[in-house]
C-alpha cells in the first residue's frame, strides 16, 4: 500500500519541483507519445506552447483532439471502472439566455451585440456563422441581432442552431 501512495505523489512532486511543464523537458518527455493537449505557457514550457493556434476542444481548426482508440481499458477495482464520456444533461445555453433576456438592460443588449459583431467581423464566415447558431440557441433575438450584424443570413443560422442541437441530443442518448 505505501508503493501506491508514493506512485500518487511522484506526479505532485514533479510539478512542485519542475513545473507544470514537467513533461515537455526532453529528458522528461515520452519518446512514442508526444504531448497533445491545450495546456499552454507556464513554467518550464520548452517549446512554442502551441504557437497561435486555438486552446480550446472542440474547433474547427485541426488541433488536438480526443483519440477513443487509446483509451485504457476498464479494470475491476469494486465493480467495473473506465473512462466515459461525459453525458450529464446540462443545457449550455439557458443562463445565457436568462442573462440576455432577464438581466441585461436594451442597452446592455445593444452593447454586447455590437461588441461581438466588431469582434467577429473579422472571422471567416464558417465561424461567424456557428458562433452566431450558438448565440441564436441561447435566445432567438441574440442569434437574430448578431446576424443582422454580420450580415448572416438568419434562415442559414437558425437551420444550424436546429442541427446542432440535433447532434447534441443524439450524443447524449448515445
Amino acid at each position: 500500500m505505501a508503493h501506491q501512495a508514493r506512485v500518487f505523489s511522484y506526479h505532485d512532486t514533479h510539478i512542485h519541483r519542475l513545473g507544470p511543464n514537467y513533461h515537455l523537458i526532453p529528458v522528461n518527455a515520452p519518446k512514442n507519445a508526444p504531448e497533445m493537449s491545450y495546456q499552454r505557457d507556464g513554467f518550464m514550457r520548452v517549446d512554442l506552447g502551441g504557437g497561435s493556434g486555438p486552446n480550446y476542444w472542440p474547433n474547427s481548426m485541426g488541433g488536438p483532439a480526443p483519440d477513443p482508440s487509446v483509451k485504457e481499458p476498464p479494470y475491476d477495482l469494486e465493480g467495473q471502472a473506465g473512462r466515459h464520456v461525459f453525458a450529464h444533461p446540462n443545457d449550455d445555453f439557458v443562463q445565457a439566455g436568462d442573462l440576455f433576456r432577464k438581466v441585461m438592460t436594451d442597452r446592455d443588449r445593444e452593447n454586447l451585440v455590437g461588441n461581438i459583431v466588431d469582434h467577429l467581423s473579422g472571422a471567416q464566415k464558417r465561424i461567424q456563422l456557428r458562433q452566431t447558431a450558438l448565440f441564436f440557441k441561447a435566445d432567438p433575438d441574440y442569434g437574430r441581432r448578431v446576424a443582422a450584424g454580420l450580415g448572416l443570413d438568419q434562415g442559414r443560422v437558425e437551420k444550424l442552431a436546429a442541427m446542432t442541437q440535433e447532434k447534441r441530443v443524439a450524443a447524449t442518448a448515445a
